[in-house]
């Protein structure tokens, strides 16, 4: 059985203690989520500050970006991470793609 946890952090720098500290205590897997900010950006630091810890979206909103972009923000991670990158995408509900992101439907 794998354990992970949700983060709640609110600036992309705190990633990487965040991530560490969660790696220090067991956790085999964390992720973030798309609620005010980019998912992607605290997975950067946490790759950098931690060995062994998965790093994984909870969802990162697909709908909102091109597809091209999306794959290399995931590879590249996948690298950085020497393969511990888990990509967790979700498609949302119309107003947020529409409002929120300015996206067609």
């Amino acid at each position: 059985m794998k354990f992970d946890s949700g983060t709640m952090i609110q600036n992309p720098s705190e990633g990487g203690p965040v991530f560490k500290a969660l790696e220090d205590a067991g956790f085999d897997g964390a992720y973030t989520w798309e609620g005010a900010h980019d998912p992607f950006l605290p997975l950067v630091s946490a790759a950098m500050s931690t060995q062994k810890i998965e790093l994984l979206t909870s969802i990162a909103v697909a709908f909102a970006r091109n597809p091209m972009n999306l794959a290399n923000i995931a590879y590249d991670l996948n690298l950085l991470s020497n393969g511990r990158f888990i990509l967790g995408l979700g498609s949302q509900i119309r107003p947020h793609i529409t409002k929120r992101f300015s996206m067609p439907w």
